[in-house]
């Protein structure tokens, strides 16, 4: 039940980025954000009332609405970077994030063994070689690195963050819940000075109501990553969760290859799969 869950998280995942991403190349990665998250809000809302999650309520939900001030940045970044593409690469660089708990950790006291530290090595060294060539002479390409690597800081924050904000699942659906409400204020008041400042919040033909299922979807299938993690947590050993569903760079590099067309030169592709290897190494340590 554990690899089940797991695995499941990974395809949620892989999908969502790989939609938002998408989305973005059409609708400003803000707007995406925003809308995404506001329907899964919504949605955290009522399971947060069926559920009976208010009770789980102490001060401990600071960090979920600190998670909601961080996860908007790291995600219109993650956005941004997957619009500029290449997908392939962009989405395995972005789980380097992982450094971040691991750097709490330390803080706190823990020692990395020795796979931890081959982990941490091997994913800068991905990250250096994810650029490739391109990294000399094209600043479009400087840009989605530097978005990506933003963006890995910023969800490995969230996930330090929201671990501190909930023991339980029915916690951590109020702490998601908390999350996404802070996300959607924060981003909507990112929107109205980006709109004051007559800086376009919506593609030339208005609100893309044609994506809103889209939208929906992304949204929702970042909710139900997280649900489904905690079940496999739950039900089998951590380390294998964590790995297992640290797999969703391969869904969205599938999904950019199947559909997209995509095709990475070898120096990206070595790079990215060094970044996936050194993930999979911290999570196994």
């Amino acid at each position: 039940m554990t690899a089940l869950f797991a695995l499941a998280t990974s395809l949620l995942w892989g999908l969502a980025d790989f939609g938002g991403g998408l989305l973005t190349r059409r609708t400003p990665a803000l707007t995406v954000v925003v809308v995404s998250q506001a329907i899964a809000a919504v949605v955290l809302g009522v399971i947060v009332v069926f559920t009976g999650a208010w009770s789980e309520a102490g001060d401990q939900l600071w960090f979920a609405a600190a998670a909601g001030v961080v996860g908007p940045i790291a995600l219109i970044c993650f956005y941004k970077a997957l619009a500029l593409g290449p997908m392939g690469v962009v989405s395995p660089l972005g789980t380097v994030g992982v450094a971040v708990p691991v750097g709490v950790g330390l803080f706190l006291g823990e020692r990395p063994g020795l796979m931890q530290v081959a982990g941490i090595a091997v994913a800068v060294l991905g990250v250096v070689l994810a650029g490739g060539p391109q990294l000399r002479g094209a600043p479009v390409q400087r840009q989605a690195i530097l978005l990506t690597l933003i963006a890995a800081f910023g969800f490995g924050t969230v996930f330090a963050l929201i671990a501190e904000a909930s023991t339980t699942t029915t916690g951590l659906f109020l702490a998601l819940f908390v999350q996404r409400v802070v996300n959607v204020g924060a981003g909507g008041l990112a929107l109205y000075a980006s709109s004051r400042r007559s800086v376009a919040t919506l593609p030339e033909g208005g609100f893309p109501w044609r994506s809103l299922p889209a939208l929906g979807f992304v949204g929702l299938a970042d909710v139900a990553a997280n649900g489904t993690y905690v079940v496999a947590a739950h039900h089998g050993p951590v380390t294998v969760a964590a790995v297992l569903a640290s797999l969703y760079p391969v869904v969205t590099a599938l999904a950019a290859r199947g559909i997209l067309r995509e095709r990475l030169r070898a120096v990206q592709a070595a790079g990215a799969g060094l970044a996936l290897v050194g993930t999979l190494l911290l999570a196994t340590g």
